[in-house]
């Protein structure tokens, strides 16, 4: 199955017609032709049917033939995650994630963040690609870079976790998980929240949590999590 992608469509649709990119790839790169089955998501859920009307390279057009939506799950996952110093490596994170299940993700910046700049429409990009890739319905929402304590400011729904290194007590996500249940889960940059910004999450409600027995990197700490929650709900 080939997944495509479009924000714009809407159960009120009756044709889609493909940017010259897409049009591109359906028609020489896929050889698809009049006459085949296309499938397509506007990341909200919906599966739209269409059939190729119009094989064109530069404008390929499809009649839609049906919409379902696809149901959703009972839990959201948020991370938010700092941003690394490697870009390449939070372009992975971003991937994995999306192909795993997370729902949404916030780039933090925190008092050890050592890279202050990120590309929000590249991120976006490999989102939408992964989403397209793993055949996923709903497209993570992807968040605007905040500074940590405006984060930790926010109000939250269901469990609130931070994944910090400093040698106290933590409880391990595993342990600590409930299952159809919200959850946010921080995960710092290359040198670790400060002691400040652990204090101020203990302070908004988030308990330490321990994602294993060795030291991550962030993109790896942040897929854990991720992983670790979806496996839990799926037991």
């Amino acid at each position: 199955m080939q997944l495509f992608y479009n924000k714009s469509l809407t159960t009120n649709d009756t044709e889609i017609r493909f940017s010259k990119e897409e049009s591109r790839h359906i028609v020489k790169v896929l050889r698809k032709s009049v006459g085949d089955p296309l499938q397509i998501t506007n990341g909200k859920g919906w599966l739209f049917v269409a059939k190729i009307s119009l094989a064109d390279v530069k404008n390929c057009i499809a009649i839609i033939e049906s919409s379902t939506l696809q149901s959703k799950r009972d839990y959201q996952i948020h991370l938010a995650v700092a941003p690394t110093k490697m870009n390449d490596r939070y372009e992975w994170f971003l991937e994995k994630a999306t192909e795993i299940g997370v729902d949404s993700i916030t780039p933090i910046f925190c008092d050890n963040s050592e890279r202050r700049v990120i590309k929000p429409e590249r991120f976006k990009k490999i989102v939408q690609s992964a989403m397209k890739q793993s055949l996923h319905f709903y497209l993570p929402k992807l968040n605007d870079a905040v500074p940590f304590k405006d984060f930790i400011s926010q109000d939250f729904k269901g469990q609130q976790f931070i994944a910090h290194c400093e040698d106290t007590h933590r409880t391990s996500l595993k342990q600590a998980l409930k299952t159809n249940t919200d959850v946010t889960i921080l995960i710092g940059p290359e040198g670790d929240f400060s002691t400040k910004e652990i204090e101020l999450a203990f302070q908004n409600n988030f308990d330490p949590v321990v994602l294993g027995k060795t030291r991550l990197r962030t993109e790896t700490a942040a897929v854990i999590a991720c992983h670790s929650v979806i496996y839990s709900n799926e037991l």
